[in-house]
């Protein structure tokens, strides 16, 4: 069956780093979109940032414009989310999904596959 098995989530402070992997089995991984998408306490889950099936796309949510990077690496089924500078707002569930054939992009309902997250806590 699909798994997505996201690690890497932490207690950091603020203005530290952690870099998040997704990795994936079960699905022909480099036909997937792959997005990591968040959500905090009281709060709705929330694009983060995708990923097309090459690499060769991304997409960012202004919040973590330039502050977060995600990569692929199709050879051993992973994604990652490399992030800096981060901030106590960023703390949060991180989930890592598949959406097939990009479609969906920053839209969560339309992916088809989701992990089951990883906390990242960022002290101020």
């Amino acid at each position: 069956q699909v798994q997505l098995v996201e690690s890497g989530g932490g207690l950091v402070q603020a203005g530290g780093s952690l870099r998040l992997s997704c990795a994936a089995s079960g699905v022909t991984f480099s036909s997937y979109a792959m997005g990591w998408f968040r959500q905090a306490p009281g709060k709705e889950r929330e694009f983060v940032s995708v990923i097309n099936w090459s690499g060769g796309k991304t997409s960012y949510a202004d919040s973590v414009e330039g502050r977060f990077t995600i990569s692929r690496d199709n050879a051993k089924n992973v994604v990652f989310l490399q992030m800096y500078s981060l901030k106590p707002e960023d703390t949060a569930v991180y989930y890592c999904a598949a959406d097939y054939d990009g479609r969906s992009w920053s839209r969560a309902e339309g992916y088809d596959y989701w992990g089951q997250g990883t906390q990242v806590t960022v002290s101020s």
